[in-house]
């Protein structure tokens, strides 16, 4: 059981005003992108780690999950949702002292959408034809067509504003106008962050953050319990009642976008195959697998991203089928079963669970699973989109955003090299209507599609554990990525 008074007390305002930053807050990341780990929120080899503390967006996610004003103070689009407008805060100033102003936004969307970058985010914004200011801190954005949700895009935690011009050096200075500033950057040891005490929600509790790289699972847990970090996010599952008891530590489950699974490469052999794809995710006992990897800690899904809490999100049942998977991959020209490796890693503890159970779910089916662990340091860059088959997990996003993001067959970063019109006919579709019950409708045939031809096998979504040591307060997480930094503190 979670302690709800710790919770509660810790998340009682922030008991800082008029107080100067004290206190070190330590905590882990897993250096996934090895050497190409950087500071540049639109790079490949982000590190949203450091960047969530450092820099800002236009718009983030409020607790209800729909957009807030962050570094935009307001929106408006125009009568048919093509053009929108942005009203850029005042006041606001970046960590080398210069004031924030609608060039700034223009620059660092510009470069997003600038297809010669080549910005995993620009999956995201690809949609915004023309970035421009029309006043000192107002800034208009044309799109190719009609979007009614756009704002939901620009709550992408890449989607970080910087200075103008900086796009050469960001990747290791990491200015931004976030309520820490970059002190040492260096993934591979200690980052360490101070405070910004010109932020423009007021200084940080916080003096210090240092963000460590640690690639394995089991080390940062460790280090954890031993007290040399404050926080572990993404703990293991089968951990959560033995932390759970103890006084030394608080608990938090935190419901989320976030899901895992494992990609079939639509391409490769004999993955190519659409009934090879749809008899691999048929096996699978959804309810079993979440209890094994993640002890129940999630919401079943029947392979659609959509987070469960989305406005969008379609209600399916998709119980295990064996027999019906037999009959798929006979008919595929496998009538003797069929021989999978599927590469797994410890990067994420559950992603091994999450392979042996498929492993046993696959074998009613005459699926004969190989599980290979690969190295935890670069796995997204040796691994993932590189192999066939192989774990993968994804943080939250908006429908429409996921959707394309993860499946549209012109997306840079569709891992599972998905290639469907129709598919891609109707995300087009729900853009461009902006009536809301017929968008809804589009969004939830795209899911069904999906569901039916997808080479993704998408079993839950996460629910998030978060340990934290006794000494932190007023950790407030908001829709997951939108923590309040400049809130949080230390008891010494």
């Amino acid at each position: 059981m979670i302690r709800p008074l710790l919770i509660a007390l810790a998340l009682l305002g922030s008991g800082s005003a008029g107080a100067e930053p004290h206190g070190t807050f330590r905590h882990a990341h897993n250096v996934g992108f090895g050497a190409q780990s950087s500071l540049d929120p639109a790079s490949k080899g982000r590190v949203l780690q450091i960047i969530e503390k450092i820099q800002s967006r236009l718009v983030r996610p409020g607790r209800d999950g729909t957009p807030s004003p962050d570094l935009a103070t307001d929106w408006a689009p125009n009568h048919d949702g093509t053009v929108w407008t942005f009203h850029i805060r005042e006041g606001v100033r970046f960590h080398d002292g210069s004031a924030l102003d609608a060039g700034d936004v223009v620059y660092s969307i510009a470069r997003v959408i600038d297809p010669d970058y080549g910005s995993p985010a620009r999956a995201a914004v690809k949609m915004i034809e023309s970035v421009e200011a029309t006043g000192p801190l107002t800034v208009r954005m044309a799109l190719t067509s009609t979007f009614a949700d756009f704002p939901l895009q620009l709550m992408d935690p890449r989607l970080r504003i910087i200075p103008e011009g900086s796009g050469d050096t960001v990747d290791q200075t990491g200015i931004g106008t976030g309520p820490f500033r970059v002190e040492t950057f260096d993934p591979d040891g200690i980052t360490v962050l101070t405070a910004y005490e010109d932020y423009y929600e007021g200084p940080p509790a916080l003096a210090r953050i240092e963000v460590i790289g640690v690639p394995d699972a089991q080390a940062r847990l460790q280090a954890f319990l031993s007290g040399q970090l404050d926080m572990e996010r993404g703990i293991a599952p089968v951990l959560r009642r033995a932390l759970d008891k103890s006084l030394r530590y608080q608990l938090l489950e935190i419901p989320t976008g976030n899901w895992m699974g494992l990609v079939f490469r639509a391409d490769a052999p004999p993955f190519d195959d659409p009934r090879v794809r749809r008899a691999l995710r048929m096996v699978v006992d959804r309810e079993e697998m979440l209890a094994l990897a993640l002890d129940g800690g999630g919401v079943p899904s029947c392979d659609t991203p959509v987070a469960p809490d989305d406005q969008y999100r379609v209600m399916m049942t998709c119980p295990p089928d064996p027999q019906g998977a037999r009959a798929l991959l006979a008919e595929a020209g496998y009538p003797d079963g069929l021989d999978v490796e599927i590469y797994v890693s410890a990067l994420d503890p559950s992603w091994p669970v999450l392979g042996v159970a498929f492993q046993e779910q696959a074998a009613a089916a005459g699926i004969r699973v190989e599980i290979t662990n690969a190295a935890a340091d670069g796995y997204w860059s040796n691994v993932w989109m590189k192999k066939p088959a192989f774990a993968t997990s994804w943080g939250a996003r908006p429908a429409d955003q996921v959707l394309n993001e993860a499946f549209h067959s012109e997306a840079k970063w569709n891992e599972s090299h998905y290639s469907d019109p129709e598919f891609d006919r109707l995300l087009e579709a729900a853009r461009a209507e902006l009536d809301f019950n017929r968008r809804r409708a589009l969004y939830v045939e795209a899911q069904k599609h999906l569901a039916e031809t997808s080479g993704t096998l998408i079993p839950f979504h996460v629910t998030q554990l978060v340990v934290l040591s006794n000494r932190v307060t007023h950790f407030d997480p908001v829709q997951n990525d939108a923590l309040r930094w400049h809130l949080v503190s230390v008891v010494d």
